[in-house]
């Protein structure tokens, strides 16, 4: 048994697993039932797993793709760690779980990876980059509606102002079909 801390402030990490179950067993494992009850979440010793960030990969579906290039192109997977690893995460047959950091739910947790799970590696994660220069207008740092051309003392009003007068255009309304 594998143990294994996570840490729930983490944001760019990638969790992968070897599951070791015939095609037809698969499903039942990784799916939630409505009663609660789920097998995945009971062999990772899960406290917290967010079905939504859970990526079960059939690795025959990947057809001429090696899985390390599924893991680089779809979680971003990188890292010295990674590039050490991609003969062994190749080699594998069958399905893999892939868990990045959101599938548990920003919470700190001790796993305890039973079968049929085998743990293969923690690899980094690339985030995106805002794409373009940083914003560097006034506006963009919070400090609109000060300059010149706005009208004084109206920019934290106007909700006010579109309020009344929905109320007095439903009132007129309301004047025409009594009349």
């Amino acid at each position: 048994m594998t143990q294994m801390q996570i840490n729930g402030s983490d944001r760019d990490t990638l969790r992968l697993f070897h599951l070791d179950l015939p095609r037809e067993a698969v499903e039942r494992f990784v799916t939630q039932a409505g009663t609660g009850e789920w097998p995945l979440k009971y062999a990772l010793g899960a406290t917290r797993l967010r079905p939504a960030f859970v990526d079960i990969i059939d690795i025959r579906d990947l057809g001429r793709m090696p899985l390390s290039a599924y893991l680089a192109e779809a979680h971003g997977a990188t890292g010295a760690d990674f590039a050490q690893m991609r003969p062994q995460i190749d080699a594998l047959q069958g399905h893999a779980v892939a868990l990045p950091a959101q599938a548990f739910d920003n919470t700190s947790q001790a796993l305890s990876i039973a079968m049929p799970l085998r743990w293969i590696g923690t690899f980094g994660e690339v985030r995106p980059r805002a794409k373009g220069p940083a914003l560097r207008s006034a506006s963009a740092k919070g400090a609109a509606g000060s300059g010149a051309g706005a009208a004084p003392g109206f920019s934290g009003r106007w909700p006010l102002v579109l309020a009344a007068a929905g109320v007095l255009l439903v009132l007129a309304v309301l004047w025409l079909v009594m009349r």
